[in-house]
């Protein structure tokens, strides 16, 4: 009788403490204690949400490449969710409305931008809407905060944006083609997007401290939530040791270098990992983990980085699980249950990542492979053993980890409707810490 209930209750997907989501039904609202980690498929770049256990709120990333590009409708490239009746900031707003708790007024305590490509925070392009202000145009964040006010800015520059080259001097960068010129159309409309908020909308800005933990805090009740925290990893290639606030420079000094040969923005991505109890979650941005041809061994984050990491619950595939990511030593040492993929490209994965991501050879544990959105093309590419690693390779996914940290469940959404039902349930997993005791 005993084992016949249990059936019951996972197929319903429904603890003792309450149902955690029902298959084709909506999601149950966020309750206090819980933590909420949302991947948001916008088929425009990266954008998770997260509600941490006493309702703080934090965006990470807010993705809108530009339409103009020339792949971006074609088979390389994703549709935008659910469709182009809104912009890709547009959608990640509704998203975020659409799941925040009733009771609380709609706020982003934090966004944090991991590094400057339009994937992550946004790209300028001929038509975009002019803000309500007329000081900038909306794409990315500065989409999302015209209707969610942002209290916190972080990201991996403020304020003068001086590394790892002075991104400021318009002239050299254009001149070095460092950045083209929509590329640098994108900064401008960013730096006047935090002008005007900073200074009429009371917006708070800064730069992420690699190595705190008491950067990024609980702002409602962090007195009951003793055990929740945010580690910043990295940022600008400055790395946690691994042992309280101590960081150390990966990159050379670059004082002597030229400016093309100097760290571009994937490396100097920021990463962050979120621990509550015994549950780990880390997220790096677009840090690689192989150098590519002909470039020096720092431009490999990755392996410096894993030892701090440490073994984690769930990752998110860095670069989107492009080539030059996953590096043998960071998967044998990170060892995640659950790989979180955010895709928009038929890159997502590259073939020898998915291989390094499923290897038993590299660590023994199971593991289960969820993507937001992996495209026709690369499916044909790789062949069935794609597919046959992923347990969902389409719509947004949401962790959704228990009070206390030591169970948590994957719930896919339905990323093709408004209503975003449940589609998928998988779990209880249990936090690796309390397996390893």
């Amino acid at each position: 009788m005993k084992a016949v209930l249990f059936i019951i209750c996972m197929l319903l997907a429904v603890n003792c403490f309450g149902q955690i989501a029902t298959i084709g039904e909506a999601l149950p609202t966020w309750q206090e204690g819980m933590l909420d980690l949302h991947h948001i498929n916008t088929g425009r770049g990266d954008a998770a949400f997260y509600i941490f256990p006493d309702g703080t709120s934090m965006l990470l990333d807010a993705g809108e490449m530009s339409p103009t590009g020339d792949r971006i409708f074609t088979p390389r490239n994703s549709t935008i969710h659910p469709n182009y009746s809104k912009t890709p900031s547009e959608w990640i707003v509704n998203y975020i409305q659409h799941v925040y708790p009733k009771e609380m007024e709609v706020k982003l305590d934090y966004a944090l931008i991991t590094h400057f490509h339009d994937d992550h925070y946004g790209a300028y392009y001929p038509g975009a809407k002019l803000s309500s202000s007329g000081k900038y145009y909306l794409t990315g964040i500065t989409g999302v905060a015209e209707q969610i006010p942002v209290k916190l800015l972080i990201d991996r520059g403020y304020p003068d944006y001086s590394y790892p080259v002075p991104l400021k001097n318009k002239k050299r960068i254009l001149a070095e083609n460092i950045y083209d010129e929509e590329e640098y159309q994108s900064f401008e409309n960013y730096w006047n997007f935090i002008d005007y908020q900073v200074s009429e909308n009371g917006m708070h800005a800064t730069s992420l401290k690699a190595g705190s933990n008491n950067q990024i805090v609980l702002v409602n009740n962090p007195s009951k939530y003793t055990q929740f925290s945010v580690r910043n990893i990295m940022s600008n290639g400055v790395i946690w040791r691994g042992i309280e606030d101590q960081t150390y420079n990966h990159f050379p000094d670059t004082t002597n270098m030229s400016w093309k040969s100097r760290p571009h923005e994937n490396p100097c991505s920021n990463a962050i990992r979120i621990d509550y109890g015994p549950f780990n979650y880390f997220t790096g941005g677009d840090i690689p983990g192989v150098a590519d041809l002909g470039k020096p061994i720092w431009a490999d984050l990755e392996t410096p980085a894993a030892p701090a990491i440490g073994e984690v619950d769930i990752a998110t595939l860095n670069h989107h699980g492009n080539r030059d990511s996953q590096n043998e030593f960071y998967v044998s040492t990170i060892k995640p249950r659950v790989w979180v993929q955010q895709t928009w490209s038929s890159d997502h994965p590259g073939h020898e990542v998915l291989r390094r991501i499923t290897s038993r050879y590299l660590y023994t544990e199971e593991r289960d492979l969820f993507a937001t959105n992996i495209l026709e093309a690369n499916k044909n590419v790789i062949g069935p053993s794609l597919e046959n690693s992923y347990k969902s390779t389409e719509g947004h996914i949401l962790i959704r980890v228990l009070p206390e940290g030591k169970e948590y469940y994957v719930i896919i959404l339905d990323d093709e409707t408004e209503d975003y039902k449940v589609t998928k349930v998988f779990g209880p997993y249990k936090s690796k810490e309390l397996l390893t005791k």
